[in-house]
């Protein structure tokens, strides 16, 4: 088998501040069919399999190894003598991810209780969820601006959608986003009478540069893997209101600089 780096364990685990619980059993299996494994390589699966099982339960985890053509591999190591545990950090990262498909039912839910035409402009964390860019929890849908008045009137529906799907719609400023950012919508879809148009990858990126909240700066980490950063850095610069914002600027420069270890402002 030909070894992708996507579908690694090590990519995984170093690749994401919170991992899926569904995605680490899919790469220990992928990591088992690259035998013979080096032994840090051995142990971060001994490590996974055991901060697994502290989240699904003895019982969940048998289940999914008796349907893995891995089973006998997985056994092995689980019964190995490698020593004290050597990725510690794996256990509190461990939480279920939000589905996209989850996000669109949501949104086809929504939709089928409004009766005129309306549209909503989605960023933050849930358009790079649909994106395929990041994978991770989050319980917001981050509305630009204002939810339309009949939704934001339906409380009953709104509790509802919440309670069943874990998901809330929330909205922020577009003042958050660079400038210029209406012409770099794309369509998710027509739901209903509602339309979905989702923010530009790196307008959310930029906007990422000026929050202190640990999980934005994750998500800062994670995204800078794939997106130009020449790109990026004109779109925090088109920020303007952002950046004449005391303290933004400052948080903008200090993200920029643990990113990527220069100056935001030197080209």
């Amino acid at each position: 088998m030909t070894r992708t780096a996507s579908q690694s364990l090590w990519y995984l685990t170093q690749s994401r501040m919170e991992i899926d619980p569904a995605d680490l059993a899919s790469a220990i299996e992928f990591e088992m069919g690259q035998q013979p494994l080096d032994f840090r390589t051995r142990l971060l699966v001994r490590d996974s399999l055991a901060a697994l099982t502290t989240y699904w339960g003895e019982g969940r985890v048998a289940e999914w190894l008796v349907r893995s053509s891995q089973k006998s591999a997985i056994e092995s190591i689980r019964q190995s003598d490698l020593g004290p545990i050597g990725f510690p950090s794996l256990q509190q990262r461990i939480m279920d991810a939000i589905q996209p498909e989850t996000v669109r039912q949501f949104l086809r839910d929504l939709g089928s209780h409004i009766h005129h035409p309306a549209k909503i402009h989605i960023g933050g964390a849930i358009a790079l969820i649909l994106g395929g860019q990041i994978s991770r929890h989050t319980e917001d849908i981050d509305v630009v601006d204002e939810v339309p008045p009949e939704l934001r009137s339906q409380h009953e529906l709104l509790d509802r959608l919440t309670r069943q799907y874990g998901l809330r719609l929330t909205h922020f400023q577009s003042h958050y986003l660079p400038r210029g950012w209406e012409a770099r919508v794309h369509s998710i879809g027509r739901f209903g009478q509602l339309d979905v148009f989702g923010i530009d990858e790196y307008d959310i990126f930029a906007g990422k540069f000026f929050s202190a909240r640990e999980k934005d700066f994750n998500d800062l980490r994670m995204l800078a893997r794939s997106l130009d950063k020449e790109v990026t850095r004109q779109r925090v610069s088109e920020a303007k209101e952002l950046m004449s914002v005391a303290g933004y600027a400052e948080q903008a420069a200090k993200n920029w600089y643990i990113v990527y270890g220069d100056n935001l402002l030197t080209r």
